[in-house]
């Protein structure tokens, strides 16, 4: 919603502008130039991107336009389905989580958590994280620099898209020039005819390297840079589940554990203690 609501103030201040200037919104309508730009970014983009890279920029992107996902509710149902399986593993030992962990998709617990049951990279990185804890073949340190090396190729990972859009913002100025040197070129072509073809010519021509600019600064770089911020976000959910995962690893009580993931979240998602306690009192660990 909030990418929609920017898309329609820069449209509607840099075209009301125009207009209230004394312009024809009819004479910056030139497909041509819309082809050369388009066409021309979307292919610098392919040309530079491997295929994962692609796949998870649309992906980003879809989920940018979704709206953010990693809310409080979010995070606070994270806690909720982490202190309860630290809980379980607590009372009936770590074997207990094995089901859970070894087919999440058939978790009674996990079905009690819609949201953080749909989100598979985060029900995948936790169970991942669990699963050395409970074979018993790693130290609670050792799972702290196994846990750190996956969240940094993650990380690296998250970077790539944004890496690629930002470049593609970078280019679009520069497709603009050759979108207005093309009309240039026509213009040169057609100098002997009537002035107002001539006119209309060198318009079209300016008008590529306005939309090249407007195209880069107005969306793609601020879709990248959004697209930046959701994939911290994706990480700071993970880290969370790292802290969270770590601290009961260590020898920790389910509920300092899960306090130690509470208090790295930033002031705008972390509930207070007081709220935390009274959402964890409501939990019952059942058989499963």
């Amino acid at each position: 919603m909030i990418i929609f609501i920017g898309s329609i103030v820069v449209t509607v201040c840099v075209f009301g502008g125009f207009v209230m200037g004394g312009g024809h919104l009819g004479a910056l309508w030139h497909i041509n130039e819309l082809i050369i730009i388009g066409g021309g970014a979307l292919g610098g983009l392919i040309v530079m991107s491997p295929r994962k890279v692609l796949v998870d920029m649309v992906r980003g992107l879809w989920i940018c336009l979704k709206g953010r996902p990693y809310d409080r509710a979010a995070y606070e149902e994270l806690l909720k389905v982490l202190y309860e399986l630290f809980l379980l593993g607590r009372r009936n030992g770590m074997i207990a989580l094995e089901e859970h962990v070894l087919e999440p998709q058939n978790s009674s617990i996990f079905k009690r958590y819609p949201r953080f049951a749909a989100n598979r990279h985060a029900v995948e990185f936790l169970c991942n994280s669990l699963r050395p804890i409970i074979d018993g073949k790693i130290k609670p340190d050792q799972l702290r620099l196994l846990l750190d090396t996956e969240l940094n190729r993650l990380e690296q990972e998250h970077h790539a898209p944004v890496h690629v859009l930002s470049k593609t913002g970078d280019a679009l100025p520069g497709f603009g020039i050759v979108a207005a040197v093309l009309g240039i070129v026509i213009t040169m072509a057609s100098i002997s005819g009537p002035i107002e073809k001539i006119g209309e010519h060198v318009a079209a021509a300016l008008v590529g390297t306005f939309l090249g600019i407007l195209l880069a600064y107005g969306f793609v770089n601020p879709l990248a840079m959004n697209l930046e911020f959701n994939g911290e976000a994706e990480l700071d959910y993970l880290r969370c589940i790292a802290a969270c995962v770590t601290g009961f690893a260590s020898g920790m009580a389910p509920i300092t554990a899960v306090e130690l993931g509470r208090r790295g979240l930033s002031t705008e998602l972390r509930p207070s203690a007081e709220e935390l306690e009274a959402m964890l009192k409501t939990i019952k660990v059942g058989g499963k």
